[in-house]
């Protein structure tokens, strides 16, 4: 029997989406879907919502829990990984709280910025540690991460951890809906090539019926900034620089040094900046999830339709040789000329029985790769840090992060990021 191991299955709403899509595949079906998490609550809770789905969709599914992280990996054909290491209490509040003393402000942290830096420092480790099961029980395995921050650990688990990896996320597939809806345009029929790096891809084309769409984008983005919106700056970053972001704006806000900055407090209410984001929604889900639980895990007449998750249709395009076309973070084997080839970039990629192939791109748009570097940058030095064990390098990725070095001295940002080893203390591997 094939397998289909599911790491963080604890994450309940979202093994729904991606496994419950599984059941929904007629060339899925039969599979074992392995559940481990290391939250038992949540891993029998997740056990029991995917039965009742497999119950009321009739499906040949066959669901599984493990406790043992070796054995759930034993034999899988495909491999979905969706952890959180550390939580929201005590990690996300760590990477906010202790910025916030040195006046670093943020928004989400689970990218880039120093919060993206230590989720990463924190989080490589054990993805390492998932590398090494695999290539011990299912070396032939396709890992397919959620996990953010997404370039970062699909380029340790690639190059450090020799594991056939791609990143997924669903800033691709909900970039031309956001900006349309948003804008009041017809989406229907509209022609998209989409490239760069994950939460900071591009919108390089957009047509419809062979007429590029772009003028009239930009005309509505420069109307629809004289009001307040949830999508200010997306559009600000298209207005001055060409081309529109995938990822949301609350993301993008502190990707760049333009917009969280203590020296321009108004530039927060101009451009509708939701600080301290990421912790409020944490607290929301977590209370949410009391009423949620109740009806997904002891719903027993629980229906799932088929989600926008890319996980299920790469799967079955792999099982059906029937191609499939996916925005992928893959590493950049020359697909972007003008990016540095130790990145990981997020391309369009055929997926069929040969596996997951990314499509050439060429040369970004020369403003849009200049942004792209500010961040890989960043993240490469974060690898480093992982890979070498050196202290040295975590500054290096403190001191390159566009927001950070457009706050904090040198000497602060070296100040912060000791904090932050000792706040997080056995969360992180030892440095020296």
């Amino acid at each position: 029997m094939s397998k289909i191991t599911f790491i963080g299955a604890g994450s309940s709403v979202f093994a729904k989406n991606v496994l419950g899509d599984c059941m929904q595949t007629p060339a899925l079906q039969g599979f074992e879907l392995a559940l481990f998490d290391i939250d038992p609550v949540r891993l029998k809770d997740s056990e029991n919502m995917l039965n009742n789905i497999k119950k009321t969709s009739g499906s040949t599914c066959v669901i599984k829990s493990y406790s043992d992280r070796k054995e759930a990996l034993r034999g899988a054909k495909y491999v979905i990984n969706a952890i959180q290491v550390g939580g929201y209490d005590p990690c996300t509040i760590t990477d906010f709280e202790v910025p916030k003393k040195y006046g670093l402000r943020q928004t989400i942290a689970d990218t880039v910025g120093i919060g993206g830096i230590f989720r990463n420092l924190r989080t490589i480790p054990v993805m390492l540690d998932f590398a090494a099961d695999i290539r011990e029980v299912c070396p032939n395995a396709l890992f397919l991460n959620y996990t953010n921050p997404m370039a970062v650990l699909t380029n340790a688990m690639n190059t450090l951890g020799g594991v056939q990896t791609v990143g997924l996320c669903h800033s691709v597939q909900a970039c031309i809906p956001h900006l349309f809806d948003n804008l009041g345009m017809d989406k229907e029929g509209v022609q998209a090539k989409i490239a760069g790096i994950n939460h900071m891809a591009w919108l390089l084309e957009v047509t419809k019926d062979g007429v590029d769409l772009y003028p009239e984008i930009k005309r509505r983005a420069a109307e629809k900034q004289k009001e307040k919106h949830h999508d200010m700056v997306r559009l600000e970053m298209m207005l001055n620089f060409g081309y529109y972001i995938t990822e949301s704006s609350e993301h993008n806000a502190e990707y760049h040094p333009y917009f969280i900055k203590r020296n321009y407090p108004e530039l927060i209410e101009r451009f509708n900046i939701p600080l301290d984001e990421y912790p409020r929604r944490c607290v929301n889900q977590i209370e949410g999830w009391k009423q949620m639980r109740e009806e997904l895990v002891n719903n027993k007449d629980l229906t799932h339709k088929r989600s926008h998750e890319y996980a299920s249709y790469i799967l079955e395009a792999m099982e059906t040789n029937v191609p499939f076309k996916i925005g992928g973070n893959v590493m950049n084997t020359g697909l972007i000329t003008n990016l540095p080839k130790e990145a990981c970039v997020e391309v369009p990629c055929l997926v069929d029985a040969s596996g997951v192939t990314p499509t050439y791109v060429g040369d970004l748009p020369p403003q849009c790769a200049a942004l792209n570097r500010t961040n890989i940058n960043t993240q490469l030095l974060t690898l480093e840090a992982a890979a070498t064990g050196k202290k040295e390098h975590i500054y290096h990725a403190a001191m390159l992060d566009p927001h950070t070095a457009a706050e904090l001295s040198m000497d602060d940002i070296k100040s912060l990021c000791d904090d932050l080893i000792e706040a997080h203390g056995d969360w992180l591997p030892k440095f020296h």
